[in-house]
């Protein structure tokens, strides 16, 4: 571990937003996942791991713009690893408790690239095949990286959000103004020593609907290293104008499913089916969750996320 760096087991943010979540879904001390460190062109990445050297399929578990890697590791990491899988949930680069290299500049480009490299290392490892699972933003993260990587079997996606749609950021954001005046804005920004300058991801989108549970919310947005997140105008440009290295029409590398919330207040399923009608050539499928909101707290929704997720495997 780096030094004098905190790990989950020293932040409590995660444990206030897990009690949210029915007991079976709560970590329970001495049963968390083990923290590995990654090293990654100066970044130390953290990795929340549950390691199972009999698993035949890796599962590595993406967060979104108001989640982190612990986020991913109770909602779905550790269900699956109790049904034999082995995961790893990725904390990309200024969020959850990888410390950013000293004088890094973090743009969405690296979440892509990061990603794929780290699929080429566990691949180096052992070869065992590896899903990818992506919330929110991490949907479409997901999607870039099999895209530039081409070596996973399987992408699951809760939401596809192309940024570069603009009825996408028209309902992802803030609000309209931001969405029409403020993403242009950050795009000028990042070509100039402005680039630097943060804001709350609260202010850039509709953080307001991550949880459909007032008090959960509040948590949510007390965790500076998810939902209270403070990001560059650089991060923010790259995020909404990232271009994929195949475009959804010439896709070719695996099956994709979409695990939809059904009361999604953030992201709903018209946005992501956006992206899916262009998906050509791998099949797709889609599985609403019932009662859950976009970072699903709920039953039945959070099981059927995982029996959906098993049964893609299969």
């Amino acid at each position: 571990m780096p030094k004098s760096k905190v790990n989950y087991s020293t932040q409590s943010n995660w444990r206030e937003i897990q009690a949210f979540l029915p007991k079976e879904f709560q970590l329970e001390r001495g049963h968390e996942p083990s923290e590995e460190w990654w090293q990654w062109r100066g970044h130390q990445v953290h990795l929340d791991c549950f390691r199972n050297p009999q698993a035949r399929v890796k599962v590595i578990l993406l967060h979104g713009v108001g989640t982190n890697g612990r986020q991913m590791s109770t909602i779905l990491a550790h269900p699956l690893f109790k049904r034999g899988f082995e995961t790893i949930a990725v904390d990309m680069p200024e969020y959850g408790m990888t410390q950013v290299a000293q004088g890094a500049l973090v743009t969405y480009d690296d979440w892509v690239q990061a990603g794929s490299d780290l699929i080429d290392t566990e691949l180096e490892k052992d070869g065992r095949s590896i899903v990818l699972y992506g919330l929110s933003a991490g949907g479409m993260l997901a999607f870039h990286i099999a895209a530039l990587n081409k070596k996973v079997k399987g992408i699951v996606g809760m939401t596809f959000l192309d940024q570069r749609e603009q009825q996408v950021r028209d309902e992802t954001a803030l609000n309209f103004l931001m969405s029409r005046i403020g993403v242009p804005l950050t795009h000028l920004a990042a070509k100039t020593p402005l680039r630097v300058l943060r804001m709350p991801m609260s202010l850039a989108s509709k953080m307001s609907a991550l949880v459909n549970n007032k008090a959960a919310l509040k948590a949510c947005l007390r965790d500076k290293t998810s939902a209270g997140k403070w990001v560059t105008m650089k991060f923010l440009s790259s995020l909404t104008a990232y271009k994929p290295v195949v475009e959804p029409e010439g896709f070719a590398v695996c099956p994709i499913l979409l695990t939809q919330p059904e009361k999604d207040t953030w992201t709903p399923l018209s946005l992501s089916e956006l992206f899916l009608k262009r998906v050509k050539r791998v099949p797709t499928k889609v599985v609403m969750l019932e009662n859950a909101g976009h970072y699903p707290l709920e039953q039945p929704g959070l099981t059927q996320m995982g029996d959906a997720v098993v049964d893609f495997i299969g």
